[in-house]
């Protein structure tokens, strides 16, 4: 009993001092400064044949016989490429990522290079030819 005033006083000096530095703290603390967001980049997206490298797979690609590619538009923003194909001894057309070159083929990935069409779930690659990558 007789330490108790010694306790109490030890404790509330202990309440002053944490009750000080939490009111400096306050008054002493800098301004706010305003957080900008950093600028938004546009990636690029992954190949499949460099995913496909890195998982130890191939790319199954089917070789297209009835599809010509006759050039290609390749964009930083890969779904902005686009591919000058023939069908089928046709005419050729540009044609975007995703759109249909005849029905039930679309264009799933525009390289420098070549082409991957969609047919049923089977990817097919469509090459450049060889006149056409010294343009």
């Amino acid at each position: 009993m007789k330490r108790l005033p010694l306790i109490a006083s030890f404790v509330l000096f202990i309440a002053l001092c944490v009750s000080a530095a939490y009111w400096a703290m306050q008054l002493f603390k800098p301004p706010l400064r305003a957080v900008a967001a950093p600028p938004q980049t546009n990636q690029p997206a992954p190949r499949l044949d460099a995913a496909a490298g890195l998982l130890g797979g191939h790319l199954n690609a089917v070789v297209a016989s009835n599809f010509q590619l006759k050039g290609v538009v390749v964009a930083s923003n890969p779904a902005e490429s686009v591919a000058i194909l023939a069908a089928n001894g046709k005419p050729a057309q540009a044609i975007r990522i995703n759109a249909e070159v005849v029905p039930g083929v679309t264009v799933k990935e525009v390289n420098r290079r070549y082409v991957l069409l969609s047919e049923g779930g089977v990817i097919k690659r469509v090459e450049l030819p060889e006149n056409a990558k010294r343009r």
